[in-house]
């Protein structure tokens, strides 16, 4: 009985620590974020990436760097149609799957276009985002971009 016990409590444990660091590395990602455009090298926009009250993870452009920061987003279709381009939610519903966000949607609101979005850590430096957009919902047609944390 007392090596059950042991064990059942030994499993609980690592489940527990493994569990938590897990989530930790998640929250690494909360807070600002400037955008790289990945094909021009230049800094873009700030973006502050935040977990909501329904669970799930979000991202806002706070502040535009390269363009008028009255632009609306003329090529989104729906809610989003010319709605000013600050405030924006571009990353919507992410969930936490072991280090990483996933599952959710990004926009971009160049093109107006929204696709499947993975978001995580680089393994070298933890101030650097790997934002991975993709047509495809296993990330094998897109394109990822770096983002830099602000501090």
């Amino acid at each position: 009985m007392k090596k059950q016990f042991l064990l059942v409590f030994g499993i609980m444990s690592l489940l527990l620590v493994f569990g938590n660091q897990a989530n930790a590395q998640v929250n690494q990602m909360l807070g600002m974020w400037k955008t790289i455009d990945d094909e021009t090298g230049e800094a873009k926009s700030y973006v502050k990436i935040f977990k909501a009250t329904d669970g799930y993870y979000y991202g806002k452009i706070t502040k535009l760097l390269i363009s008028d920061p009255d632009t609306k987003c003329t090529a989104c279709t729906g809610s989003n149609k010319d709605k000013p381009v600050v405030g924006l939610l571009i990353i919507t519903k992410m969930e936490a799957d072991g280090d990483d966000l996933e599952d959710g949607k990004i926009l971009d609101p160049g093109n107006g276009e929204i696709y499947n979005c993975t978001l995580s850590l680089d393994d070298d430096d933890k101030d650097k985002l790997i934002v991975r957009g993709s047509i495809d919902r296993w990330g094998i047609a897109g394109r990822s971009q770096t983002w830099i944390r602000l501090k």
